[in-house]
């Protein structure tokens, strides 16, 4: 176990989720996926978390299991055109991850989605934390449209909420 990453997550609390995202910020982030979203089939969610619990750090979890994790919880798998794609922040790492669904997943590839995350990291950062989500979730819409263009009976399956925990 890495005793720098321990202490990280030990130190990086809610508070710190509320600094590098104010309530304003996330009704932006909000505002933002559901504009976003009105241009293509898929469903964006957006996930922040603080840290992981100490028996997660003694497991070995990283940002990216976790974010698989939850993937499944938030039930961003169960859209109908499988098109479901979970952008994921671990504050105390400063790991962005992004789990796509099958769907659109197959038609992008992970080398695409490494290069969102990529720009993403380096807004966070920078400190420019609603910045680097706003991107992100425009960017995941360029692909989205892309593969998925709207359809008129198209409904928004998914809460915009961002999602703290």
């Amino acid at each position: 176990m890495q005793w720098k990453r321990v202490l990280r997550h030990l130190f990086t609390d809610q508070w710190s989720v509320r600094r590098a995202f104010p309530p304003a910020a996330m009704r932006a982030i909000r505002a933002k996926i559901g504009e976003q979203e009105r241009r293509h089939g898929g469903e964006l969610r957006f996930a922040v978390e603080a840290s992981l619990p100490l028996l997660h750090l003694w497991r070995g979890q990283d940002a990216r299991s976790r974010a698989v994790e939850l993937f499944g919880q938030l039930r961003v798998w169960d859209t109908e055109h499988n098109s479901g794609v979970l952008i994921y922040l671990l504050l105390a790492d400063r790991r962005v991850e992004i789990v796509a669904d099958r769907g659109i997943h197959n038609k992008v590839g992970g080398t695409a989605w490494e290069a969102v995350c990529g720009e993403m990291q380096r807004a966070f950062a920078a400190g420019r934390f609603e910045q680097g989500v706003s991107f992100g979730v425009a960017a995941i819409s360029d692909l989205l449209a892309t593969h998925f263009p709207r359809d008129e009976g198209d409904a928004n399956e998914l809460p915009d909420e961002p999602v703290v925990l």
